[in-house]
């Protein structure tokens, strides 16, 4: 996919129109918005990113991505020339999904929202086949899973975590995953919170997925079996 749809909330607006201009060199869709009032009202629209500054007027960034993350788990990458540590700690344990201190390069934000659309959305084609297991379908592509023995073929509410650690054990049937190996693909590589994190997501699909074997090795990671 190259077309994504990116919304920006900057309220600098020299900034935002660049930022606009570098991202949509991408090929992307962006719309921009320079308060925090406009943007919550268009959450339920669920762009594939979000790009929020935390310092906004009306709705701050973290009021915005409280309510972001209470929609869907859309990705979000946080901007912001406040205390540095401070507010990429708050906004990771919020559900941030990344995180910029300003001043930076326009093109480390395409580099960071690259990586992170990558590993949420893939770089599938149309060749990736659907997996089918235990009357479930699994669409890489689409991002879906439909359950096979509900009622008109129900499709199962994963949250985006959720869907990448399933394409990830799905991907390779009786590999072991290490929880590292997991945190590195769902969270990306500059997660630092616990573990504890996969242990929770894998609770989760095996409450809405209760037919998948979700094999736990203890003192390792997670496995999915075919049986």
């Amino acid at each position: 996919m190259s077309e994504y749809l990116v919304y920006l909330v900057e309220d600098e607006e020299n900034l935002s129109e660049v930022l606009k201009a570098y991202l949509e060199k991408e090929g992307w869709n962006v719309r921009v918005f320079h308060d925090g009032d406009a943007a919550r009202d268009v959450i339920v629209d669920k762009p594939h990113l979000w790009i929020l500054d935390i310092m906004l007027p009306g709705t701050d960034g973290y009021q915005l991505l409280k309510a972001i993350k209470e929609e869907a788990d859309t990705p979000v990458i946080f901007i912001s020339a406040r205390d540095q540590d401070l507010d990429r700690v708050l906004g990771l344990e919020m559900g941030s999904d990344d995180y910029l201190a300003k001043p930076f390069l326009p093109q480390e934000l395409i580099i960071r929202a690259k990586k992170l659309l990558n590993r949420i959305y893939g770089t599938t084609t149309q060749e990736q086949k659907k997996i089918d297991l235990n009357q479930y379908t699994i669409d890489p592509v689409g991002r879906t899973v439909v359950d096979e023995e509900a009622e008109q073929d129900s499709l199962v509410d994963l949250t985006t975590k959720e869907m990448d650690l399933i394409l990830l054990l799905t991907g390779d049937i009786g590999k072991a995953f290490s929880r590292e190996k997991i945190i590195e693909h769902v969270w990306g590589e500059n997660y630092f919170g616990s573990e504890r994190a996969v242990d929770d997501v894998v609770r989760r699909v095996r409450k809405k997925m209760p037919r998948i074997h979700l094999e736990t090795l203890y003192g390792y990671g997670y496995r999915i079996l075919s049986s």
